[in-house]
């Protein structure tokens, strides 16, 4: 299989979530060829059966792009117009179909390979959507691992940590109603610009003086929209953004922190808001025994792996799936040079094509570790 080839067929043609029609039949039809036994749904999941344990493990990829248009200057950039896979998930899926490759060939383990292919990671509800397909239900597993890469770590450098690895994302919304009027005349009602302010002020409280320094949780308002005009005093305004939390106890705070600002802002100047709290993203926690052996693993391939590594600021939806089963989420070096060390996200990221056969080794490496053979007495 032509890893570097195959990944760039998927980076010229990417998906955006609940989208990816073209990439879902390219991973599907590759399976079959392979030999796995292929289910469609919502992702794409194979199936890898070899001698008689009956120990199952889940190794999932992410398939979808982002909303970017790609400004890179490589013979295989994106064909469609402001879409690109500027996080790496084209790179992804294709280190895991190498090592559906190698493990159908080999065939060295005993027990179960659950191959799964997801989509719509980046807004957070491929694996929820998957789950409540009932994936996990018809493919039990009894332990599943996701790879990001890792822009600006050297490649192949495997990292992670037992315990919490990325951080959870509630997207909130706040509706403030008022008493709009002439901004020559601010008494005679109650502006909501005014009102909104003081909310974004105080919110900034939660994280400075209601949670310890070391919850590493953030409250960030991203938008601010008013009916407001040039003299026109708005009536209404809205508040959006995003709270990331380290521990679901910190998550649980912010929002009992954030409707008491609200409630209490509200009624000191006599107007109604309403808020909405919602988490796409929970924590993501690593389990012990999987943790241990993804620095196992990588060790064998004679990888530099760092077992302690701080949690990621980011979040992730492979959490629906570890907070199921127990799992292990890591990140892999990316490359510390060009394109591939530039940000996740940023329009002239690439990922490191040098990546995809050291991670479809690691992936069937980390298989035998958890699904070895059985030596003849």
């Amino acid at each position: 299989m032509d890893l570097k080839a195959l990944r760039h067929d998927f980076h010229r043609h990417p998906e955006l979530g609940f989208e990816e029609v073209r990439t879902k039949a390219k991973v599907a039809e590759i399976l079959r060829d392979l030999g796995l036994e292929v289910h469609e749904g919502v992702g794409v999941v194979g199936v890898l059966r070899a001698g008689s344990g009956n120990r199952a493990i889940g190794l999932r990829a992410d398939m979808d792009a982002l909303p970017i248009d790609e400004q890179s200057q490589h013979d295989y950039v994106s064909q469609t117009p402001g879409v690109m896979h500027a996080c790496g998930h084209d790179g992804h899926t294709t280190m895991l179909l190498g090592a559906a490759a190698k493990l159908a060939g080999s065939r060295d383990f005993d027990g179960t390979v659950i191959f799964i292919f997801q989509p719509n990671e980046e807004h957070g509800y491929g694996a929820r959507a998957m789950i409540d397909e009932g994936v996990l239900e018809r493919f039990p597993v009894d332990e599943v691992y996701a790879i990001h890469n890792l822009p600006g770590a050297p490649t192949g450098h495997v990292s992670t940590r037992v315990g919490q690895i990325c951080a959870s994302e509630s997207l909130f919304e706040i509706t403030i109603t008022g008493q709009g009027g002439h901004a020559s005349m601010p008494h005679v009602g109650v502006d909501a610009i005014t009102v909104g302010a003081e909310m974004v002020m105080a919110l900034q409280t939660i994280i400075a003086r209601k949670l310890p320094p070391s919850a590493g949780a953030v409250v960030s308002v991203t938008e601010f929209l008013t009916d407001g005009q040039r003299n026109v005093l708005p009536g209404t305004a809205t508040l959006k953004g995003d709270a990331r939390a380290r521990q679901p106890e910190d998550r649980l705070a912010i929002e009992r922190f954030m409707r008491q600002i609200v409630d209490g802002v509200a009624a000191t100047h006599g107007v109604t808001a309403e808020m909405s709290f919602d988490t796409v993203f929970i924590e993501a926690i690593n389990a012990a025994e999987p943790a241990e052996a993804v620095i196992r693993a990588a060790k064998a391939r004679g990888l530099e792996a760092d077992g302690d590594r701080p949690p990621m600021s980011f979040s992730e939806d492979f959490a629906h799936f570890s907070d199921a089963v127990p799992g292990c989420f890591l990140l892999m070096g990316n490359g510390t040079e060009g394109a591939n060390a530039q940000p996740l996200h940023s329009n002239d990221y690439d990922f490191n094509d040098a990546l995809l056969p050291i991670g479809a080794a690691f992936w069937a490496a980390l298989v035998r570790d958890r699904l070895p053979q059985r030596q003849d007495n």
